[in-house]
């Protein structure tokens, strides 16, 4: 029975691998069709049962439609998706649960054949399904930050285009073919969705729903409130460039004065696994007892928990938000 369910696994992995290698490769050898793809992913035109037509902005996860009505009422899937599109990934996101499954079946093997430990196969499978995730967070970040960066310099480009007469859309305009991305593609899909008739402040609030930067919801909320109240947009967007650089040298001084306490926890959380591999190296059985007795193991899971513990502490204690 163990070598029945070993070959479907088995075969699961080199079927998926497969798959995975095909989407990898069609994408590398047209990357054009992938660019249109995702961008026919944001914006698409659907007819309900009666042909009406309906320009609400849908988001479609496959072109299966029984797929795609599946991965929507799956929990967790919009919320992936939105890491995707936030990461600016160019695979989709079945490819990235597609790789998630099969590494963590490759861990259950790694773990069930080498290892052979209940307590690190666990591990191994949470590790294996965990990194494409992970790495796409990584991503998300990375990209978050350029755009912190390059907010400022924008705004004062549209200012200095407000001041010489331009409208608000023609500053975006001038920032969006300016920039790369992730400002630039953000700001001229809040253009496209203008020209399509949706109004100027849903058009910036979609911005922020899809940029995860604090940033950008004070030129959002500064935009809205002069259209409504009236005053001096480019004066605004001027004030609103010198708080955001005067942010960055804060959280740069912050950084700065936490760096030994950072360091501090990255030694604490590291000093225990490169002691036990050390004497797993030096002295394999003196560690023996930690794996066969049940003592020992009860004793690994509760460092275990007191470690990850340790390390949430740790983190609160060092991140400062400014």
């Amino acid at each position: 029975m163990q070598h029945l369910i070993m070959g479907a696994i088995i075969f699961v992995i080199v079927v998926s691998i497969v798959q995975l290698l095909t989407s990898a490769l069609r994408g590398i050898g047209n990357p054009n069709r992938t660019k249109i793809l995702k961008r026919l992913r944001k914006t698409v035109y659907l007819e309900n049962e009666q042909n009406d037509t309906t320009i609400t902005k849908q988001r479609v996860l496959s072109g299966i439609p029984f797929l795609n009505r599946l991965l929507t009422n799956t929990p967790g899937i919009l919320r992936l998706d939105k890491l995707i599109s936030q990461a600016n990934a160019k695979l989709p996101i079945g490819f990235f649960i597609l790789l998630a499954l099969v590494l963590a079946l490759l861990g259950f093997l790694a773990g069930m054949l080498l290892i052979k430990n209940q307590l690190a196969t666990l591990g191994l499978i949470f590790m294996g399904g965990s990194f494409p995730f992970l790495y796409l967070t990584h991503l998300k970040h990375k990209r978050m930050g350029k755009f912190k960066r390059q907010l400022p310099e924008a705004l004062d480009l549209m200012a200095r285009a407000l001041k010489a007469g331009h409208a608000f859309t023609n500053g975006m305009k001038l920032a969006a073919d300016e920039f790369d991305d992730p400002l630039g593609p953000e700001f001229a899909e809040v253009l496209d969705e203008i020209n399509f008739g949706v109004t100027v402040p849903e058009a910036l609030r979609n911005m922020t729903r899809r940029i995860d930067c604090s940033e950008i919801k004070y030129f959002v909320v500064g935009v809205i409130l002069q259209r409504e109240t009236g005053g001096n947009l480019a004066e605004l967007m001027g004030i609103l460039s010198y708080l955001i650089r005067e942010k960055f040298k804060f959280e740069g001084k912050v950084r700065t004065l936490s760096a030994e306490g950072r360091l501090s926890a990255i030694i604490l959380i590291a000093l225990p696994f490169f002691i036990a591999g050390y004497l797993q190296f030096t002295n394999p059985k003196y560690l023996t007892t930690l794996y066969t007795d049940p003592i020992g193991k009860g004793m690994m899971i509760g460092a275990v928990i007191m470690m990850i513990i340790g390390i949430i502490v740790m983190k609160k204690i060092v991140k400062i938000e400014v």
